[in-house]
């Protein structure tokens, strides 16, 4: 027995007709997917190229952090301690110290790097040591505190620069008493030439001050002050003269010292 429309001669049987369609069909999808999957590959490829150049460009900007421990001191040779620290002479303990703990922070992965800071650091160090052990006297530092000082600054102010017409005649004055009291000293010593180099210096002084009050006061003080200090110089400043020989020597170079004093009284003294 068969049971009708489910078995029976195959010829029966209806047949569906086969659709070019549904053929097409399958094969549009399998190429849809195939061409998915590809588009997926190369969207894969391209987020790994855009994570490695992300990846770059981080260590370009911050550096390699798995080497940074290991990095090299770049004026791991430079000689001058300063220099290798990248501070000035004049830096104190403060920006010393701050300098040296911030690149051995830095360079703390890379032992020759950290040995030649820490060398130059107590280069440093020893050396400011010493300087508190033995200042240097800045002598450029203390003639310009000297020069500032109220005193010189007072002194200088009773001083003015002549002519120069001026001062060649006071020069040439001065001169000429001196080459006198070497050439003629007498017996009595240069009396005669002391008493003319206090006419000259008065004469000078009332040309200039224009004042017999001032010219007495200023030729008297000048002319008192001149001899004394010359005299105290011969006697303990400037040791024994062996080119000029005789009794008077002492007096002759008393008066020298005289007549160059006298001569920056008359010619400078406002």
């Amino acid at each position: 027995m068969t049971a009708s429309g489910l078995s029976g001669c195959p010829s029966r049987c209806p047949q569906l007709p086969f659709s070019r369609l549904g053929s097409r069909h399958v094969r549009v999808m399998a190429f849809s997917v195939a061409g998915k999957s590809k588009q997926g590959m190369e969207f894969l490829q391209v987020k790994r190229r855009r994570v490695q150049l992300i990846k770059s460009a981080m260590d370009a900007s911050f550096g390699d952090m798995a080497n940074d421990s290991a990095a090299v001191f770049p004026r791991i040779n430079v000689k001058d301690p300063y220099k290798r620290l990248g501070i000035s002479r004049e830096a104190s303990e403060d920006e010393i110290q701050g300098a040296r703990n911030f690149l051995i922070q830095k360079y703390a992965g890379h032992k020759p790097s950290v040995d030649a800071i820490e060398s130059a650091h107590d280069k440093i160090i020893m050396q400011k040591f010493y300087e508190r052990k033995n200042p240097k006297i800045d002598i450029k530092k203390k003639m310009r505190e000297v020069n500032q000082s109220k005193i010189v600054q007072t002194v200088r102010g009773r001083f003015q620069t002549p002519s120069t017409k001026f001062i060649i005649k006071t020069s040439l004055a001065f001169l000429v008493l001196g080459i006198l009291t070497v050439l003629f000293p007498t017996e009595e010593g240069p009396t005669l030439q002391v008493a003319i180099s206090l006419i000259a210096t008065m004469y000078f002084l009332y040309e200039r001050l224009k004042s017999k009050i001032r010219t007495l006061l200023y030729g008297f003080g000048a002319f008192a002050i001149s001899w004394l200090l010359g005299t105290f110089l011969m006697v303990s400043v400037i040791p024994p003269i062996t080119i000029l020989k005789g009794p008077r020597a002492f007096e002759v170079i008393s008066s020298l010292i005289t007549y160059v004093l006298l001569w920056v009284s008359s010619t400078y003294v406002r």
